[in-house]
């Protein structure tokens, strides 16, 4: 029997969470477990400590939140997005537009994926079930928004930096994505070091292949 996966929705508009009461009730894999305006109401209290208000009513945070993008309550995206993924929740932007520039500080901020709210439901589902096994949801806004940033904080890389930064950051060794590009290992370590520099230079440090690894999330690297 495939695991149900709980989702809870941040939105302030009453009429889409009626509507994806009904959505999500239609589908057997997944199970509405919480709607809220604000992230504060989800999570119990606005200036709440772990477990945020979920462990003090019983409940375990959900696998998967819908958060608006813009929330009556004047909140910053970004950090709606902080206060959810320090839940363990994984987050799932949703908005009326795709703002590019509003798509990438989204996902630098942690947020796992981006829709539009004319998306069908089977986008919508299929995007839930993409984050829930630990994949992003890269949908085309987030891919166009990605291929277009121009923002000084994203490093220009050349297409060969791109491929090792990505095989690498995916969890080969440098050997082997040395290999799997018909380089050498010194050529591969030199493209690398140049990446490190770039994002560097960008002010935004990159030591680690964790590091590396969370800025191909961040900057969607894999999207296309």
């Amino acid at each position: 029997m495939a695991r149900v996966i709980t989702v809870s929705v941040v939105d302030d508009d009453r009429m889409l969470l009626d509507g994806l009461r009904a959505w999500l009730g239609g589908v057997p894999e997944l199970r509405l477990v919480a709607t809220a305006a604000t992230v504060g109401e989800l999570l119990g209290a606005p200036d709440a400590h772990p477990p945020y208000g979920f462990g003090a009513t019983g409940h375990s945070p959900p696998d998967i939140v819908l958060l608006d993008l813009v929330l009556r309550d004047g909140s910053a995206p970004a950090d709606n997005i902080r206060r959810l993924l320090r839940t363990g929740s994984r987050v799932l932007m949703i908005s009326t537009v795709p703002d590019r520039s509003r798509i990438i500080e989204a996902i630098r901020a942690g947020a796992d994926g981006y829709l539009t709210k004319d998306h069908d439901l089977p986008t919508l589902v299929a995007a839930i079930k993409d984050l829930a096994s630990g994949q992003g949801a890269l949908s085309a806004e987030l891919a166009f928004a990605c291929a277009y940033d121009d923002s000084p904080a994203r490093p220009r890389l050349s297409p060969r930096e791109r491929q090792i930064l990505l095989d690498y950051a995916s969890g080969l060794t440098l050997k082997s994505a040395a290999r799997r590009a018909g380089i050498t290992v010194h050529t591969a370590k030199d493209y690398l070091d140049r990446v490190k520099a770039k994002y560097q230079q960008a002010g935004r440090p990159t030591y680690t292949k964790l590091d590396l690894a969370q800025r191909v999330r961040e900057d969607s690297l894999d999207a296309g």
